[in-house]
C-alpha cells in the first residue's frame, strides 16, 4: 500500500476567543471563592482558568489526516477504498447537513465554530454508515487529498 501523494493533516483547534472565555471562567471561580479570602481567590483564578483551558484544548485537539491509504478523523480510521465521492460544503450546506439533513447513522466529526465541511459517501456494503461529515477549514484540499489517496491505493 502506497502513501498518499497529497498528505493532509488538520487540527480542528478551538478559536482564539475561547481562550478569553477560559480566563473568564477562572475569574468566575475567583469571585465564587472571594468570601474565603485572597489565597483561595487566587487559587480559584488559577484552577478555574486551567480547568477551562484543558477542556478547550482537548475539544480542539481532534485531527483529520489522510495517510497510508486511510482517512483518520478523530478516533475513526476509514480506508479510502471504502469511501465514495467527496462533496465540498459551503457554510449554508454544512449547517443543513449537520441539522435537518443529518442521518443518525452518519459519522459526524463536527465543530460548530468551523463553518465549512466535507461530506464523503461511504461505499462499503458492510458498513451501515451512509456518509462521513467532517468539519474542516480546507474542504477542497481534503477532497483533493482523498482523491489522490484513492488513486494511489
Amino acid at each position: 500500500m502506497q502513501l498518499s501523494a497529497t498528505p493532509y493533516e488538520e487540527r480542528l483547534t478551538a478559536p482564539r476567543s475561547w481562550w478569553l472565555l477560559c480566563f473568564l471562567a477562572g475569574v468566575s471561580m475567583a469571585l465564587v471563592l472571594l468570601p474565603l479570602g485572597t489565597l483561595p481567590m487566587l487559587g480559584g483564578l488559577a484552577g478555574g482558568t486551567a480547568a477551562a483551558a484543558v477542556v478547550a484544548s482537548s475539544y480542539g485537539s481532534v485531527r483529520i489526516r489522510v495517510v497510508g491509504g486511510a482517512l483518520i478523523a478523530g478516533e475513526a480510521r476509514i480506508p479510502v477504498t471504502a469511501l465514495g465521492e467527496a462533496q465540498v460544503l459551503d457554510p449554508g450546506q454544512a449547517r443543513a447537513w449537520r441539522t435537518h439533513k443529518a442521518d443518525p447513522r452518519a459519522f459526524l466529526l463536527l465543530r460548530a465554530y468551523i463553518p465549512t465541511a466535507l461530506r464523503v459517501e461511504v461505499t462499503d456494503p458492510e458498513d451501515p454508515t451512509p456518509y462521513v461529515y467532517l468539519s474542516t477549514r480546507e474542504p477542497e484540499r481534503l477532497a483533493q487529498a482523498l482523491r489522490a489517496a484513492k488513486e494511489a491505493a
